[in-house]
């Protein structure tokens, strides 16, 4: 995907965001959302983990993948993983706070 720039002043899309849970038991978790009414949204469970979604909410369930709970972003893409036109890539942000 190539990183764009957004054009307008002041605007700041940095793409969607995840809540990244490192999950003892996968199944367990996956069950305890769903109570909550969070559906499965992509993922595959026996290799990584899920990807949930609930409304614009994304959760990430990983076994074994992360040792904690992390707060990740997808640069260029909305809540549906569809691409943004024009987005702020947040590694260039990084990069240029960090002078």
């Amino acid at each position: 995907m190539t990183r764009q720039k957004t054009t307008e002043k002041n605007t700041l899309e940095l793409g969607t965001y995840c809540f990244s849970l490192a999950a003892k038991e996968i199944e367990v978790s996956r069950l305890f959302y769903e109570k909550l009414g969070v559906t499965i949204f992509g993922g595959d469970q026996s290799l990584y983990g899920l990807i949930m979604k609930n409304g614009d909410s994304v959760i990430g369930l990983f076994q074994g993948m992360c040792e904690r709970n992390l707060l990740t972003f997808n640069p260029g893409g909305n809540q549906n993983a569809e691409p943004l036109a024009a987005f702020t890539d947040v590694r260039e942000l990084h990069d240029r706070l960090n002078v």
